[in-house]
């Protein structure tokens, strides 16, 4: 019969794949393009199945490895590792992520990362096991820079801080312990406004501006807080941080303390200064000295012819004594010559009185009273020029603090301290004060709160003064309102340097 004709049924078989068969295929194929190794083994260790990640890895084929132990892939100090690999395998465990050393077909052993999972039958029956192995040789490396970096960091000298773009601190090296004074537990999450004087917040905000645009700040000069509110001048260097994408997400910060060298800076520029003065100074002594002769010259005349005015001689005779120490101090202090003169004993108490007379007209128009106690009971041997500098720029520096009036105390008594016996002279006025930042530089050459009107030399030749006696001076001063004024303490001992040693 024909079939052609037949019209019969017919069966039609369907060879078409079925859902299980596509499942199976893309398995293997999710297998075969895998990166990592993924290998099969029965319950003897025999290598059942290799994909092409695991001939990458291990460098051998699948014809080399299938039906072969998998001890071949493992440095024979560590096969004590199989045999308890397969024991818990038989047991149903599963184990992951499990680190460790294997050898590649040229005897090249490198750090893997393997997981191993029971292969069961139909019953549930193990029946071998199925292994993902991992490259981290990469990753290790990786780890061990990110160590040593991280060793590096918390190493350094200096402050190394890194934060996002609000400015929230995110890491803080031992640099920074030790250059500001907090802790990372104390930092860490806390903005970086904190380091930053309130004065200069902006330019916190400048700096993240900066960031945001992917700019880099270059040894920016500033200034920083510390936690005992200490200021700290700084150099800081500023990077952005950008993620996988090349988006900035963050700033990293190096922070150098450069207080050292400020330091050595304005010490330098002052002695800069004092040497052009020095030179100056000499220049201009020998004109300045002539006309200070020749007055002096006037006034010892004009005493001669002055006899019926007792008064008008002591006013004379005064006026003759500052022109003398004027001629004095333009001779030292101006470098023309060094004092050589001998020491005179005699009582403080009368060389203020000296001074006070000088500035009494000066006292009147301002207003000023004076209150004095002196019990200086004892000569001292000292310079009675330098110690009428001393005295005459105290007291100018107390009248000009007093604008508007206000009260001069003087007070003189003999102490007992630790450097021995000597003096003590407190003077002190209820004048404006002095703010504590500028207290800290008052002794600083050329250092003046006094505008055009200051040399900002006057307290530091005192200090130079006093401190050559072997004496001692301090300041103390408030601006509160009510309670203005400021207080300086001398200490003058009776021995003299050479006398102690």
């Amino acid at each position: 019969m024909d079939p052609r004709t037949d019209n019969s049924k017919q069966e039609v078989i369907d060879e078409s794949p079925t859902l299980e068969d596509s499942s199976k295929y893309l398995l293997a194929s999710i297998i075969e393009s895998s990166n990592d190794a993924i290998i099969s083994k029965n319950l003897q260790g025999v290598v059942t199945s290799w994909n092409a990640a695991a001939q990458r890895i291990f460098g051998y084929t699948a014809d080399e490895m299938i039906g072969q132990p998998i001890l071949r892939l493992i440095p024979e100090e560590l096969h004590s590792q199989e045999f308890e690999i397969l024991a818990k395998v038989r047991a149903g465990e599963r184990i992951k992520h499990y680190e460790t050393v294997r050898v590649r077909k040229g005897g090249e052993k490198f750090p893997v990362s393997v997981t191993i999972s029971p292969v069961k039958d139909g019953t549930g029956k193990v029946i071998g096991a199925s292994k993902i192995a991992q490259d981290i040789s990469d990753q290790m490396r990786f780890d061990d820079s990110r160590v040593r970096l991280a060793a590096i960091v918390d190493c350094a000298d200096d402050a190394i801080i890194s934060k996002d773009l609000n400015g929230i601190i995110k890491t803080w090296n031992q640099g920074a312990c030790r250059m500001f004074g907090y802790t990372s537990e104390e930092m860490v999450g806390q903005p970086l406004l904190r380091l930053i004087p309130e004065e200069l917040h902006y330019e916190e905000d400048e700096i993240l501006r900066k960031l945001r645009a992917g700019e880099r700040i270059d040894h920016y000069e500033t200034t920083r807080c510390r936690k005992n509110g200490e200021f700290v001048e700084v150099s800081v260097t500023i990077s952005p941080i950008r993620n996988d994408e090349g988006r900035v997400i963050g700033a990293s910060k190096i922070a150098r303390d450069i207080s050292d060298r400020k330091r050595m800076e304005k010490l330098l520029i002052q002695s800069e200064k004092l040497a052009a003065t020095g030179r100056m100074a000499a220049a201009i002594a020998h004109e300045v000295n002539n006309p200070l002769e020749s007055l002096m010259n006037l006034i010892y005349l004009a005493r001669q012819n002055c006899s019926a005015s007792p008064k008008a001689q002591d006013y004379l005779l005064t006026a003759e004594d500052e022109l003398e120490r004027v001629s004095h101090i333009a001779r030292q202090t101006l470098g023309y010559y060094r004092d050589i003169g001998s020491p005179t004993d005699l009582y403080l108490h009368d060389l203020i009185e000296n001074v006070l007379t000088v500035y009494r007209s000066k006292l009147l128009a301002s207003g000023i009273s004076v209150e004095s106690s002196f019990n200086d009971l004892r000569k001292i041997s000292v310079s009675r020029g330098e110690m009428i500098q001393v005295f005459s720029n105290l007291i100018a520096n107390g009248i000009d603090a007093m604008k508007e009036g206000g009260k001069l105390c003087i007070s003189l008594r003999k102490i007992n301290v630790a450097q021995g016996e000597g003096i003590q002279t407190i003077i002190r006025d209820d004048g404006v004060g002095i703010s504590h930042e500028n207290l800290q530089r008052i002794f600083e050459p050329f250092f003046t709160t006094k505008g055009n009107l200051g040399t900002g030399i006057g307290l530091w030749v005192t200090k130079q003064l006093v401190e050559t006696r072997g004496g001692q001076i301090a300041v103390s001063s408030s601006t509160e309102p009510g309670k203005s004024g400021t207080s300086v303490t001398i200490y003058i001992p009776f021995a003299t340097p050479k006398d102690r040693n």
